[in-house]
């Protein structure tokens, strides 16, 4: 059985510590007491380490190894449409689990009004769920959490792969993968809001070299299409 694997803020001389409602869950929840081994990452590197200090206010590690990372990976950026936000909150949690590297939510024409602006008081709540989801889904590294923007700024990204979700699409997405795949590439998944894309936003993403593809004959919901989408990229760079 795979060990609970743990992040922290940080590994000062050998040690590490969470406190408040993180120590808490561990105690109360997971009963962790001294002497137990869990994994723990401080998002750069993992390492095996010991309890030593097991209270509902603090849980104090001591690290005894630093363990192999992972092999490389392509690294999968989701770019999403805000939507109602419990929605968006499955996004970040699915996407997180299937291990994108980044989320950048943004305000495309037919959003919902008023999201974007009440976006920023949602960044801790997302950074919390992405934080949960990590550890359940065993990851080293948490995702990026970038702060909503505007599409004309969501689309401005450096990758080498830049594939744009749309139901209008005849191609379907297999086909507008490339060849050659390898872990050194950058796959950016342009997600649009559930009012679809307006004809110039998608003029204007073809112009910045995003490509249209189909997820099937059927229309999802943004959230599914979220994690077909990238469940489709991740299975594909296994290959």
């Amino acid at each position: 059985m795979a060990r609970r694997r743990f992040f922290v803020p940080q590994i000062r001389r050998g040690t590490a510590e969470l406190t408040d409602d993180e120590a808490e869950h561990l105690v109360r929840v997971l009963r962790a007491e001294v002497g137990q081994v869990y994994e723990i990452s401080d998002n750069e590197n993992l390492y095996l380490a010991e309890i030593t200090v097991a209270r509902k206010s603090l849980v104090s590690f001591k690290v005894l190894e630093e363990l192999p990372p992972p092999a490389p990976e392509a690294q999968v950026v989701l770019i999403a449409a805000l939507i109602k936000f419990d929605r968006f909150e499955w996004i970040v949690e699915k996407a997180t689990e299937l291990g994108v590297s980044e989320i950048r939510p943004f305000e495309a024409t037919r959003s919902e009004r008023g999201l974007l602006q009440a976006a920023s008081k949602r960044m801790s709540r997302w950074e919390k769920i992405a934080r949960e989801s990590s550890q359940q889904a065993r990851r080293v590294r948490l995702p990026m959490i970038a702060e909503a923007c505007s599409f004309p700024e969501a689309t401005r990204l450096n990758a080498n792969v830049q594939l744009m979700f749309d139901e209008n699409s005849d191609a379907a997405i297999w086909k507008c993968l490339p060849e050659a795949r390898a872990a050194a590439d950058r796959v950016a998944l342009l997600l649009g809001p559930e009012g679809g894309w307006t004809e110039q936003e998608r003029e204007s993403a073809h112009a910045a070299a995003w490509r249209s593809c189909s997820l099937g004959s059927t229309v999802l919901r943004a959230e599914t299409a979220a994690a077909a989408g990238v469940s489709i990229i991740r299975a594909a760079w296994m290959a």
